[in-house]
């Protein structure tokens, strides 16, 4: 009989403990992997949105924890163009809104974008046309949010309590942007009561051929936290690399914040119970493991045996909290309050991080008690009752 053959078998003539334990590791692996699948999901999403337009510097308002709560005087885009090493700069007015979709008010990201800016340029339009210079209360949508909101050119949607008329419906390689509105910057601004503010800017350096361009980038991040106003103050601009401005983010750190504390609970917990379970299984076998030993087992051997059902039953667990977790992650995306905010892929080094953390809770679950069974001696377990 293979090792791994008696291993199940052991676990198959307690059916329900095993069951438990294994739906106790699935409970924490599933919470783990859908926290930290949603929290890499934005990160990945705010990267690639910055990635496919090659930005290189992101500026928000200094000592401002995220851009949504950022307020820059637009004046200041002026004076960053002008610098001989900047190629494009991409003003927005970004704000997370409440849409009315189908009587649910829907959490929806409203970006006010410069008609006619570099920001458009990777914008595929499936309908309708783009935004031009002269346009008042139009916007456009990203494909999903036309599905979702059933509309499409011709119709018209409330925005801030105003009406948008709907110009054209756009594709991007990008989640979050196919669940936005676009909306041109000054009618935004107007609806707002925002008139020359914006969230934040970001920025494309000039890249010649034989230039050091972490060196321009550098240079260019200093020369506009560096600005100052006309009365001579400063300007209060926090410039940063796009992959720094992601990594320092306050709704990204937030969020993998609560994905670690709530792992940290769950691996506690999912260890508790394999301990338990694995201790009580020791005890009740003391005869069983005592004749393994009388019979020419090894203690390595029934330590292997202990540990290796504490794992097995972990990869249970991590299987079927792994697939928990796409569950999981594919219902919340139909909920109305996050719909659009929450991805259905989840990473696969998130899934990796699963399997590691099931492992590790059916090692540690699994060494005290074989440590137990190794201890008792052969002539002892014989006599237990």
């Amino acid at each position: 009989m293979y090792f791994t053959t008696f291993l199940l078998k052991n676990l198959l003539r307690r059916k329900v403990r095993s069951l438990l334990t294994a739906f106790g590791v699935a409970v924490a692996v599933g919470t783990t992997v859908a926290l930290l699948g949603i929290s890499k999901g934005f990160e990945n999403s705010t990267l690639q949105s910055f990635e496919m337009r090659g930005v290189d510097i992101v500026v928000i308002e200094k000592d401002v924890l995220d851009q949504l709560n950022s307020n820059i005087d637009q004046k200041y885009v002026e004076v960053v163009e002008k610098m001989p090493e900047v190629a494009k700069v991409g003003p927005a007015l970004v704000n997370l809104e409440a849409i009315d979709i189908h009587g649910n008010l829907t959490p929806v990201f409203v970006e006010g974008w410069e008609p006619g800016g570099y920001l458009f340029e990777h914008l595929e339009i499936k309908s309708g046309r783009r935004l031009v210079k002269d346009d008042g209360r139009v916007c456009l949508l990203g494909e999903a949010m036309a599905q979702k909101t059933e509309k499409k050119t011709g119709d018209t949607i409330e925005i801030t309590g105003e009406p948008f008329e709907v110009v054209g419906v756009f594709e991007s390689g990008n989640f979050h942007e196919n669940n936005a509105i676009l909306v041109p910057l000054a009618a935004y601004q107007e609806v707002q009561v925002r008139p020359g503010s914006i969230t934040g800017f970001s920025v494309v350096v000039n890249k010649p051929s034989g230039t050091d361009i972490d060196h321009v980038i550098k240079t260019v991040i200093n020369k506009i936290n560096n600005l100052k106003g006309e009365d001579g103050r400063s300007a209060r601009l926090s410039a940063r690399t796009f992959a720094d401005y992601a990594a320092q983010a306050m709704h990204l750190k937030m969020a993998e914040a609560m994905a670690l504390m709530t792992s940290t609970i769950a691996v506690i917990v999912g260890t508790i119970g394999m301990l338990n379970t694995m201790i009580m299984s020791v005890m009740e076998r003391v005869r069983e493991i005592a004749t393994l030993r009388a019979i020419g087992w090894r203690k390595s051997r029934v330590m292997r045996m202990i540990v290796g059902e504490s794992l097995m039953l972990s990869l249970v667990g991590a299987v079927l909290g792994v697939a928990g977790a796409f569950a999981i992650t594919g219902l919340l995306t139909t909920l109305p309050q996050v719909s659009g905010l929450v991805q259905a892929e989840i990473a696969d080094s998130v899934i990796l991080i699963g399997f590691l953390m099931a492992f590790l809770v059916g090692l540690i679950g699994g060494v005290y008690p074989a440590w137990r069974a190794t201890r008792m001696q052969p002539s002892e377990g014989l006599r237990h009752e």
